[in-house]
Formats: C-alpha cells, structure tokens, sequence
C-alpha cells in the first residue's frame, strides 16, 4: 500500500493516522498535501472528503438530483444534512443539504436532491452546470432533525417541495431497516411532475403494507389530496395522528399549518420541524452605527442587513452553509452590541454569545470574532 492511500484509507501496524497526516505535511510544506493527493487522484484528500458524481438528472422542473460515490465511507442519519463544496467562477462555496437516499444504502453511494432558487449561486451552477465525473466536497454530516433511535410504531412525515429531502430519506430508511410499524406519508407539490423520486415512492409503498403515501397538489386534480395543506387532510391519511410523532419539512406556511393543527390537537410536543426556506430579511433602512469584524480588522458602516452579508460586502469570506439558520456552520462570537434575529425579530445583547450571521442583524454597534 502506498504513503497516499495509507493516508486516505487510514492508520497502518506502526504508524498512527495523525503521524502520517503530520509527516505529509511537511513533506508537501509550504502547500496543504492535498493539492498533492489530489494530482494522483481527485478524490484523494486528507483535509476533506472528496466525491465523484456519478449521475445527474434534471427530469423534476426547478431541481436537479447528484448522486455522489464518496472518497472514503460518509456515514449520516436520516434527516440530516451534509455540506457540499463547490468551485463556481473560481470561488469556493459551500450549502447544506439532506440526502434523499437511505442511510443503509449498500453502496455507500449518497443521492442529493436540491431544489433550485432565483437567487441561489450553488443551486443553479449545479441544475445547469453540474455533469457525471465533476469531483465536489462533502463535510461530515450534522443535524437533529432525525428519527429517534427507537423507531415509533405509528409516524406522520409531511413535506413540500424540496423539503422532501430529509423525510423521504426517513421513509427508505425506515424501509432498508424492514420497519414494521405504520408509516403516514404526505408531500404538498404543484403537479406530479414536480415531485421528486415520485415512482420510486410509489413503488416503495406498494412493497411495504404499513406505508400510506398521499401526494397533494396545489395545480393539478389528480393527487390523493387536492390544495394546500389543512386538517382534514391529515385526519384523511392519518385519522391517528393525534399520538403519533410527526416530521415536517417545506415551506414556512406548511410548516406554520401542520403546528397549528398538532398544537390545537394538544400534541406539539410530538412535532418537530425544519424549514428549507430563508427567511425573509427585510433591510433595516434606521440602521446605525458601525460593525467590526475584530480578528480579520475591518469595520464597516451598519448597512441594515445580516451581519453575513455585511462581512461579505465588506470583502470577507465567513463560513456558511445553508443561509437560513439550519446548519449553524455560521456560527460566531458576538463579542458586543446587540443583533436581532430575522426568524424571531427577537434582539439579543449578551456579551460573547454563539450567534448565526446568516441570521442575525446588528443593532447599533456590534462587533464580532470574524
């Protein structure tokens, strides 16, 4: 075996991982090793983990799915989300999503279904850009938004739109593990064209009796389910959802909606949720004040937008992910002033509190370690 797939496949008999990443170091000094490794093999790298995508399909209008073959073994929980790197116009960007795939899939092979936005750089390089054979980065996965170790007898999942990511990849788990119980299945979409994976649902319910799947449209007559979601709907597909757990993911309004009902039903405690939609931030046009961002010197005129916006505005290059306050891959120290958080409207002042920037706007004068 050879010093480069030691290193990528991990510590050997007389040589510790560490050692060898140290010594790899040294040797490749004054560059990082993996732009070495990377000349032998693109999915070679010590510092991340490296993936090939090995199919692209664009048939789902506004959403391309990747399926990707990791460089080394990428273990997550379904429901979670990972991090995917990308090169677009020679700058570096990352976003968090979940896969769609199980988490037992056999060939360890990872399937992201992401939706595409107006305004997204990642989104629409890969939904026009992305082909089999283009090598990404992928970051360990992170997240709560998963099913409890001890699967539930009865569970309710509801999405819409992209946010069928995180669900569906409950529901194959679920069904990979040979799961017995009963399984209530609803996503909210225009038409039938737009839902993702729609066949392989479809199949998966007609091969497992304890799996009920209801598709709604918000354009089209020929879904189980016809309009936006309300109650009956659910007392429709799930008439015991009252005692059940419940994982929603999708819109705000759908989010809101399913709450309202599990809330009324005095079952909030059952739900848990996550949005795949930024909120919305609206420009404080009263801002004042300065902002500083201490470790990298800089300082700027409060603007009234995210304090992540600010630092990039200001020539920065912060962390982030998924820019809507899910991954926390933003999260920095406030090291004084105030910031109010767009989700909440909620405004903080604590000195050296963890914040999101993708979230929080400052107030007045605010300084953070970035």
């Amino acid at each position: 075996m050879t010093l480069l797939h030691r290193a990528q496949r991990g510590p050997g008999p007389s040589i510790g991982r560490k050692a060898l990443i140290k010594a790899l170091h040294v040797l490749s000094a004054p560059h990082h090793p993996d732009r070495y490794l990377e000349l032998a093999d693109p999915l070679l790298a010590v510092q991340h983990t490296r993936a090939r995508i090995t199919n692209v399909d664009r048939n789902v209008p506004g959403a391309v799915t990747l399926e990707l073959r990791p460089g080394r073994p990428l273990e997550f929980r379904a429901g979670q989300y990972l991090q995917l790197g990308v090169v677009v116009d020679g700058v570096r960007h990352s976003r968090s999503y979940s896969p769609v795939s199980s988490q037992h899939r056999a060939d360890g092979r990872i399937q992201l279904t992401v939706g595409v936005r107006p305004d997204g750089v990642v989104s629409r390089h890969l939904h026009e850009h992305a082909t089999a054979g283009d090598v990404v980065d992928l970051a360990a996965a992170a997240g709560e938004f998963c099913l409890p170790a001890e699967r539930p007898e009865r569970l309710v999942l509801v999405s819409g739109g992209s946010g069928i990511t995180p669900v569906l990849s409950m529901l194959r788990t679920l069904a990979d593990e040979g799961h017995s119980g009963t399984v209530a299945f609803l996503h909210y979409a225009p038409t039938a064209a737009h839902v993702p994976h729609r066949d392989a649902i479809e199949s998966l319910a007609g091969a497992h009796a304890g799996v009920d799947v209801a598709f709604a449209y918000t354009r089209a007559d020929d879904g189980a389910l016809r309009g936006r979601f309300d109650r009956s709907h659910l007392e429709r597909v799930a008439p015991w959802f009252a005692g059940a757990p419940a994982y929603v993911c999708g819109p705000a309004g759908l989010v809101d909606s399913v709450r309202e009902v599990y809330g009324d039903a005095g079952a909030a405690h059952l739900l848990r949720t996550e949005q795949f939609t930024p909120p919305v931030v609206v420009r404080d046009d009263d801002a004042s004040g300065t902002v500083t961002f201490a470790a990298s010197g800089v300082r700027a005129e409060n603007s009234g937008v995210t304090a992540l916006e600010q630092a990039e505005a200001a020539g920065l290059t912060p962390q982030h992910g998924c820019r809507m306050g899910i991954c926390h891959s933003c999260t920095v120290t406030r090291l004084s002033g105030g910031t109010r958080d767009v989700r909440t409207g909620e405004i903080d002042d604590e000195p050296g509190a963890e914040v999101q920037i993708c979230v929080n706007v400052p107030v007045g004068d605010a300084a953070f370690d970035l």
